[in-house]
């Protein structure tokens, strides 16, 4: 690849960067799924790099490191989540509309009052999170949360530029410093944690295991700064490219004065944080609970009790969550493109993007929630190989395998409720399916045997109530029918069987090559090609979305010649087609 002396980076990288901020067809109708494909890719990816990282982690500060660390990164968390988390959803959200409707100088007038806004918000949690720390977490992990603190800081000016380049439509930016940011906190948390142990002279095994945690909050913060790096060094680069996405400007408009601005930047980033936070409380809320009747009514030890709650959330959960990560983009993406939708009015084309996301979405997640059931124990094993542990986290990763599909669900639907002025809306439904949930959690732990099982109801329940009220009310505001053969009917189909397969291949190949990580491989990739000639040959995809894929031509006669795909796409368009 050829690179030019001046520019200092290859041309062919900075150009696939900003192809979708100069490109005139970045609003056509599957550009969105295009993006949030990009922005999943990376958001796979980001979960993979920081699942295989806390291994040697681990290792190095031990468990009680790694207690410390825990401990102040979820305070830390809670403290991102009101200070900055929402920016980036927020944003997107107001400048692509003022940007639809040829508001330009409002649009960029928002911007600097987001950076105000994250700046002096992200500045006083910083300082009261340094001050306040020994009164947040316990006298090792004060250190530990005193590391995060630039990190809230800087944090907020990164969300701002992810969300500048989300009202544009693309998300490549945002995708490639998420993939940079989780490197470099890889590389520095496992590398500052040993060099802090090293440096350390002493025998007490609890300074050193704080130092190590110390080290492992450093990764966090480089990785936020050098992905901050990047995307300045992006915008100074292609400062002309992002010029002409705002070209486009109506003549004669109000000007939004320094209150207007900033009372619009509390208006929607309030809500977005009170959904998020609320959509996120759940988890802490849950282990408050369990830890308590455990310990008051069934007199567990607190070390047995951290150590189950560490099976269930720090192993069932987090690979669970692995698929989350098309959701998460496809919401992100979508924002900025139903935002423009409704602003113009275009009611048609927001509800069609709406039933592209959400076919989109269930294609991924119900065959992930398939491959769950199928292949837990296989899956436990690669990523968490510790024998004692490894049949109840293979079988807890089974009883909360639906929960990828409601939690997919509730993800996009939330984002398409917030991108047409319902921001207030997945607040409600949120609070709601907390009280349910939290009631269901208690008289569980309280009056049956289910232990770790009771949180996996809770969050069953959860996300059940998350997916069908926010389902409801988008149905309600933009007249909406979700079309479910090919959206629901035959990804459960294609799921099934696929299932069956995997959970034989797997079976089959493992008993005359014991290995479990060539054994898994190989059972993945029959899925893989099980689900997809399935899918197709059932009708999932029509032949005009897949000429709106990049090279689509070309793919469709490859399929063609495989004899994949239907010769009529008549019989596949609406077949099924029903309210939801």
């Amino acid at each position: 690849m050829k690179t030019n002396a001046r520019d200092g980076m290859p041309r062919a990288f900075w150009g696939l960067l900003f192809m979708s901020v100069s490109s005139k067809k970045s609003g056509g109708k599957n550009s969105f799924v295009m993006q949030a494909g990009i922005l999943a890719a990376a958001g796979i990816i980001v979960r993979i790099i920081g699942i295989l990282y806390r291994a040697p982690l681990t290792g190095i500060i031990g468990d009680e490191g790694n207690g410390y660390y825990t401990h102040a990164y979820n305070i830390y968390t809670i403290i991102l989540l009101i200070a900055s988390y929402s920016i980036p959803s927020a944003m997107s959200k107001v400048v692509s509309q003022y940007l639809a409707i040829g508001e330009n100088k409002n649009a960029m007038r928002i911007v600097k009052m987001a950076f105000l806004y994250v700046i002096v918000v992200g500045g006083i949690a910083s300082a009261l999170t340094y001050f306040g720390a020994p009164y947040l977490v316990e006298s090792r992990s004060v250190p530990v949360l005193r590391i995060f603190t630039p990190t809230i800081f800087l944090s907020g000016i990164l969300g701002v530029f992810r969300g500048f380049f989300q009202s544009l439509r693309t998300m490549i930016p945002t995708s490639v410093s998420q993939i940079i940011e989780q490197i470099l906190n890889a590389v520095v948390s496992v590398f500052a944690a040993w060099v802090l142990i090293r440096l350390t002279v002493t025998g007490d095994q609890s300074i050193l295991a704080m130092r190590g945690a110390m080290g492992s909050a450093m990764g966090t913060g480089c990785g936020v700064l050098v992905a901050l790096i990047f995307m300045i060094i992006t915008v100074l680069r292609r400062k002309d490219k992002i010029a002409d996405a705002f070209s486009i400007e109506k003549s004669d408009y109000h000007i939004l004065t320094d209150r207007e601005t900033l009372k619009i930047i509390l208006t929607v980033v309030t809500p977005f944080i009170l959904s998020t936070f609320i959509y996120n409380f759940s988890t802490s809320l849950n282990q408050t609970i369990y830890t308590k009747i455990m310990k008051l009514f069934y007199g567990m030890p607190e070390n047995m009790i951290a150590t189950n709650y560490g099976i269930f959330a720090g192993k069932a959960v987090v690979i669970a969550n692995i698929p989350i990560a098309l959701s998460s983009a496809m919401s992100s993406a979508i924002i900025p493109s139903i935002s423009t939708a409704f602003a113009a009015g275009d009611t048609d084309r927001a509800r069609s993007q709406v039933g592209t996301a959400v076919r989109a979405t269930m294609l991924v997640s119900i065959p992930c929630a398939a491959g769950f059931i199928a292949l837990s124990e296989p899956i436990t094993r690669v990523l968490f190989p510790q024998k004692a542990s490894l049949k109840t986290a293979s079988m807890l990763l089974v009883s909360i395998s639906i929960t990828v599909i409601f939690y997919a669900l509730s993800t996009l639907t939330n984002a398409v409720l917030q991108g047409i002025g319902r921001v207030n809306t997945p607040v409600h439904h949120a609070t709601a399916a907390l009280v349910i949930q939290t009631v269901v959690l208690v008289v569980l732990l309280r009056f049956t045997g289910f232990g770790l099982y009771a949180l996996s109801i809770a969050m069953i329940v959860y996300s059940f109530i998350m997916c069908l009220l926010n389902q409801l009310a988008v149905r309600k505001a933009l007249s909406y029918k979700q079309e479910v053969f090919r959206t629901f009917i035959i990804p459960i189909y294609a799921a099934a069987f696929m299932g069956v397969f995997a959970y034989a291949s797997y079976t089959i190949v493992y008993k005359y090559l014991p290995s479990n990580i060539l054994a898994l491989l190989f059972a993945m990739i029959v899925s893989v090609f099980i689900y997809g000639i399935l899918i197709l040959r059932r009708g999932a995809f029509g032949r005009e979305e897949i000429r709106s894929l990049p090279k689509g031509a070309s793919v469709e006669k490859a399929l063609d010649r495989l004899g994949l795909l239907k010769h009529s796409d008549k019989k596949n368009q609406t077949k099924g087609d029903a309210k939801v």
